[in-house]
């Protein structure tokens, strides 16, 4: 059975732009208050990760940890802890990835095989005969850590502007209003400065396995890509 793609645009809508247009517009005592604005906003992306789960029919890491940060985000709000411990929660989830992707550098199976050097993406039988025949295994073996080591960079790029987006947008107690709103404009920049720079990101390690492949292997990235 083959796998339902994710539409991006409306992904982006269902647990970015609608959550945090509920937080920024609804969440005063007039509309919904502040604590039922912020179990709807969080109910958007919850329930697309659980979507996500079902849909997909195999345990996500990443889809995981995305639904444990909208759990603690609302467990924050709705206790009204200090604002501080939603700083430390944006930054540990990307920290925590990031740290766990550059020690794979140093077992095996580095994520990046996982993530992007994947028979899924990649035409990794072609590839590793390429490199047998030019005698460049060794080689690219370590650039595959180099790459690792760029992918996890890029996690903790995002837990930095995650920490520094949280403390300087949102100041107010948890379980206010003013709160609520200063979430959802935190969550509505972290995709243009956040995610867009992660993506740069992503693509200059693509670029740079790509361009290994071809300098190692032969294979243009047309060739080396999954047919």
């Amino acid at each position: 059975m083959s796998q339902a793609k994710n539409n991006p645009l409306l992904e982006i809508l269902v647990t970015i732009v609608f959550p945090s247009v509920i937080l920024m517009k609804f969440s005063d005592p007039e509309s919904l208050g502040a604590v039922n604005a912020l179990l709807l906003a969080l109910a958007f992306p919850l329930f697309w990760g659980v979507r996500d789960l079902i849909m997909r029919r195999k345990l996500n890491l990443l889809a995981v940890l995305g639904l444990v940060s909208i759990l603690l985000t609302g467990g924050i709000g709705l206790l009204q802890l200090d604002t501080q411990w939603l700083a430390i929660k944006e930054a540990a989830i990307p920290g925590l990835i990031g740290l766990a992707v550059v020690v794979s550098a140093y077992t095996r199976y580095p994520l990046v095989r996982v993530m992007l050097f994947s028979p899924a993406v990649m035409d990794v039988e072609r590839i590793q005969n390429g490199l047998e025949q030019r005698g460049n295994g060794a080689v690219f073996e370590a650039r595959l850590k180099i790459a690792t080591f760029m992918l996890g960079g890029s996690f903790f790029f995002s837990s930095a502007m995650n920490y520094l987006l949280a403390t300087q947008i949102v100041t107010s107690p948890a379980g206010t209003q003013a709160f609520n709103e200063e979430l959802g404009r935190m969550t509505l920049l972290s995709y243009p400065i956040i995610a867009l720079p992660s993506m740069l990101i992503l693509m200059a390690v693509l670029y740079y396995l790509a361009r290994s492949i071809r300098l190692l292997a032969g294979l243009k990235l047309a060739e080396a890509l999954k047919q």
